[in-house]
């Protein structure tokens, strides 16, 4: 008896619990499923009768998303990747090779992650001038082609890896490079999977540089396209 009322008390906290659930997703998802159907209905409509296009299209042609689009997805891909490979060779050589001031140069790594982007933006623009790599891909990809977060995060798990796999490596004569490539890496692949899409979304979701280094609209990406889509003027018809 007593456990036919518990189970019946669960049932009743479930239902309550999913209940309360599907509440909380109705909510959330109503302005989304709002704004959706007001982009597809036409005028002195509540609701679309059928779904109408033209305003993605009127959109679309009043700048070019395409190219914005190119642009986002070029870069971040770039910064992701670049970040993968170079982080991890600089995170390899403090988590495995021995060397002298490593753990004082590591611990200038960190420092750096301290200072607010805004403080050294300045400086990083008269870099980016003076190179002239204003209004290119270089300028977009270059100044965050690694980040000392990478290098701290691959280094906390490459110290995890066992030390018996780098004797055994060293015994079978694999040289630093070949152990890094063929052991460290498989190994690593959730790490490596994280870095690249942390950088792939911190590189896409970025504004403030993007802003100060391009002009041209050739090389706007897709944050910028937004911003210059609200200051446009969008005649009602």
């Amino acid at each position: 008896m007593q456990l036919m009322e518990e189970r019946k008390n669960r049932l009743v906290y479930l239902i309550i619990m999913e209940l309360a659930l599907f509440a909380v997703v109705v909510i959330l998802d109503v302005p989304i499923f709002w704004m959706l159907s007001t982009s597809l209905k036409a005028k002195k409509e509540i609701f679309p009768s059928k779904p109408n296009f033209e305003a993605y299209v009127y959109v679309w042609n009043l700048v070019p998303f395409a190219r914005y689009l190119f642009n986002s997805f070029f870069v971040a891909t770039s910064v992701g990747v670049s970040r993968v490979i170079l982080a991890s060779m600089a995170a390899f050589a403090f988590a495995k090779i021995s060397f002298k001031g490593s753990k004082q140069l590591f611990y200038v790594f960190l420092g750096t992650m301290m200072i607010p982007f805004e403080v050294i933006v300045i400086l990083n623009y008269i870099i980016v001038k003076t190179l002239g790599w204003l209004d290119t891909y270089a300028a977009l990809i270059v100044p965050f082609s690694i980040s000392a977060f990478s290098i701290f995060l691959l280094r906390q798990f490459f110290l995890g890896i066992p030390r018996d796999l780098d004797d055994a490596a060293e015994i079978d004569g694999a040289g630093k490079l070949r152990y890094l490539f063929t052991i460290v890496y498989p190994l690593a692949k959730p790490a490596l999977l994280t870095v690249g899409l942390y950088s792939y979304l911190e590189s896409w979701n970025s504004f403030l540089w993007p802003l100060i280094v391009t002009n041209k609209d050739i090389m706007r990406v897709v944050q910028i396209g937004l911003a210059a889509l609200g200051d446009k003027h969008i005649p009602i018809q």
